[in-house]
């Protein structure tokens, strides 16, 4: 007998229509390819999430769609491994997969996103598609890591503790299949940023707005140290932004429940 899956793309059609008895929540782990500093895997922002999803999706009977890998990487051009798409290409893969899913009969498409530079344009796409999705369908992006309390952020995350192949996201491939990682080749690097009243918004024009700009602000493609990396700190990555993508999505949903119809 065949095992049940929660991933969409494992099911066959008539899988599908009885699922959709049971759910109309679809769940599409979206990330990139691109360097993960000399150690990580390329589609470290796809494997993640992709495993946050399925986890996530048992949990709250939901399915999971087949990752997007090819997203907004140009920041990160001037690294060997980067292949990226324009903006408006992106925006448009998007917008077409709120309409596809929802002609199928999903009525809650979430973009659980691994990459950053992937938030804006999802959440912009999918206002766009509004037009073309039935009424009563929401589309949204929730990056993993949103939900997280400030104090969990603060143990992964920061200007000391790094933003991109450091130990947490390095950790978590190497649950996930330590076999991904070098860990021999594993390094730490922070960008020579000056202090500034806000990182926030300097990051934010000095990033999304020039290709190329990570490859400039770092040598290796790592924003962090990922030299202590390990399964064990991956497992504890893992549950923690599992538990805090359930917290946020039943926030959404509450919010969403919580505003009269005009």
């Amino acid at each position: 007998m065949k095992p049940a899956t929660v991933f969409l793309g494992e099911m066959t059609d008539p899988e599908v229509r009885k699922a959709l008895e049971r759910t109309q929540t679809i769940i599409i782990p979206t990330g990139s390819t691109e360097q993960h500093g000399p150690h990580g895997p390329l589609l470290t922002d796809a494997i993640v999430p992709t495993e946050v999803g399925r986890r996530v999706a048992e949990r709250i009977g939901a399915l999971v769609g087949p990752a997007i890998n090819y997203a907004l990487s140009y920041p990160h051009v001037g690294f060997t491994g980067v292949v990226h798409i324009r903006v408006a290409t992106f925006m448009s893969l998007i917008e077409d997969l709120c309409a596809s899913y929802a002609s199928i009969g999903f009525k809650r498409i979430v973009f659980l996103n691994g990459h950053y530079d992937n938030t804006y344009a999802i959440a912009y796409a999918c206002a766009t598609a509004a037009e073309r999705m039935p009424a009563g369908v929401t589309a949204f992006p929730v990056n993993y890591w949103d939900g997280m309390t400030a104090e969990e952020a603060g143990e992964f995350f920061g200007p000391t503790t790094g933003l991109h192949a450091n130990r947490g996201e390095t950790s978590a491939v190497m649950a996930i299949d330590p076999d991904l990682v070098d860990l021999d080749a594993a390094n730490s690097e922070l960008p020579p940023f000056p202090e500034v009243t806000n990182q926030a918004p300097v990051h934010t024009a000095f990033f999304f707005s020039a290709p190329g700009s990570v490859h400039r602000a770092t040598k290796s493609g790592t924003w962090g140290d990922a030299r202590e990396a390990s399964v064990e700190y991956g497992q504890r990555y893992l549950d923690v932004v599992t538990d805090a993508t359930v917290r946020v999505l039943d926030d959404i949903e509450r919010t969403f429940a919580a505003m009269p119809p005009r």
